[in-house]
């Protein structure tokens, strides 16, 4: 199962319900819109601006995992309530840009557990050892809380028939990044270490390490699994090799130049990733904005 790569807004939430083989699209607003894919019928993929959020759903309730736009709240609320029964709803938040982050995306107020990272969400202020910080101006105006639980290592859900992992992993994209792992769908999400659109971030601010991103990608690089993307369509675990060898070899490119005393602009200027532009190159992160990335890990010894 594929998510859709255009769809036509459907006039009625409850509709949706009616579908087998669950497909479709919502416009919540002119900015954004929402897309929703049954990989199984306990889980769901809905692609929203900020990226794919990944759902377990069924007579347990419904967990969520991803980074939510809080636009897209009422429509997947809308989907979830169709498909279960139970009113319990886990929303377990992915680190992004603090700059572009909606907090609980509304989710807290509708009586969601929410969590998020404890290294992530101190960087919105909360987990604090006292009282928290005020909130931002921008989760005012948004009408959003942060998370109000924060996990270390690892949350583990029974939940719909499956047993899901979700585990911190090195710092790759961010400190706070974490798979999620459904075992019984056999279905993986990396969040931002794995883009799916283009090539990666890597955000030295939040903690990012080249290293680490390629530690978490080794671990699942051409397994069996099927693997959810930060964005895109759902693929597997060749793709996610492929991702993988790409970022190695734009690596070992830019060390080989920097052995040989080239400066970065000398580097960005021989395009190292030329060949991978075609597939890569139009994501979030432009090329040469991903060789600045590889040569500033290169550089400050995160690689290894």
């Amino acid at each position: 199962m594929t998510l859709p790569q255009s769809c036509v807004p459907l006039g009625m939430v409850g509709a949706i319900s009616l579908v087998l083989g669950l497909m479709g699209c919502y416009s919540t607003n002119a900015q954004e819109t929402v897309s929703v894919a049954e990989i199984t019928p306990q889980v769901l993929v809905f692609a929203t601006t900020a990226g794919n959020v990944v759902a377990s759903v069924g007579p347990d309730g419904a967990l969520l995992v991803g980074t939510l736009p809080a636009a897209s709240t009422p429509y997947i609320s809308g989907v979830l309530t169709s498909r279960t029964k139970s009113a319990v709803r886990y929303v377990v938040v992915g680190p992004q840009d603090s700059a572009h982050s909606e907090g609980d995306a509304g989710w807290g107020r509708l009586g969601a557990f929410v969590a998020m990272h404890e290294n992530a969400l101190r960087r919105l202020g909360g987990n604090a050892m006292g009282a928290p910080s005020a909130m931002s101006q921008r989760f005012t105006e948004l009408g959003v809380d942060r998370p109000r639980v924060a996990f270390s290592e690892v949350l583990a859900l029974d939940i719909n028939g499956d047993s899901i992992h979700i585990v911190h992993q090195k710092p790759g994209y961010s400190d706070a990044d974490a798979i999620v792992h459904f075992h019984v769908a056999k279905l993986i999400y990396l969040g931002e270490v794995f883009a799916g659109d283009g090539y990666p971030a890597i955000d030295p601010a939040q903690g990012g390490t080249l290293a680490g991103l390629l530690s978490t990608l080794d671990a699942w690089a051409g397994t069996t699994f099927r693997f959810v993307p930060a964005r895109g369509e759902v693929t597997n675990g060749a793709s996610v090799k492929a991702f993988r060898d790409m970022i190695v070899a734009v690596r070992d490119r830019v060390k080989h130049r920097m052995d040989e005393g080239r400066t970065e602009a000398q580097i960005v200027a021989e395009h190292p990733t030329a060949d991978f532009d075609a597939r890569w190159g139009k994501g979030r992160l432009q090329p040469d904005q991903f060789v600045h990335a590889v040569y500033a890990a290169l550089k400050n010894g995160n690689q290894e």
